[in-house]
C-alpha cells in the first residue's frame, strides 16, 4: 500500500503507518526491531517510533526475505551482517564496465550482421 497522500516519500512514518504500508501488525515490527540491530527508528517523547525512509526500505526487504524467499530470522541476520562487512560498492565500476562491454559486443554483432546483409545484396 502506498504512503498516505499527505506525506512526502521522504517523510518519517509512525509504526502504525509503516505497519499499514507493509501489511503487517505493529507487534511484528517491534519484534523485528529486537532481532535486527540495523533497524533503528528514531524515538521521541513517549517512546513513539519514527521510521526514516531507509528504515522502511530495510523493513520491506526483511519482510521479503522472511516471507517470500523463505529465510529464517537467523539467516536474514547473517545476510545483513555480511552485507555490512562488505566494502562500499566496489563492484559498481566493474559491473558498469561489464555491462558496457556487453552493449558494445551487441552493437558489433549488429554491425557485422548489417555488413553481411549488405554484402549479400551486392
Amino acid at each position: 500500500m502506498p504512503p498516505p497522500v499527505d506525506k512526502s516519500a521522504n517523510a518519517y512514518r509512525t509504526i502504525g503507518e509503516v505497519a499499514r504500508e507493509l501489511g503487517v501488525p505493529q507487534h511484528r515490527l517491534r519484534y523485528w526491531e529486537g532481532r535486527f540491530a540495523q533497524i533503528r527508528p528514531l524515538t521521541r517523547a513517549g517512546d513513539r517510533r519514527y521510521y526514516r525512509p531507509e528504515d522502511v526500505a530495510l523493513l520491506r526487504r526483511i519482510q521479503t526475505l522472511l516471507g517470500d524467499q523463505g529465510y529464517t530470522v537467523r539467516g536474514v541476520q547473517q545476510l545483513l551482517a555480511q552485507e555490512a562487512k562488505a566494502p562500499a560498492n566496489p563492484v559498481a565500476p566493474i559491473t558498469r564496465r561489464a555491462a558496457r562491454i556487453l552493449e558494445l559486443r551487441a552493437i558489433r554483432s549488429l554491425l557485422a550482421d548489417a555488413l553481411a546483409t549488405d554484402g549479400a545484396a551486392e
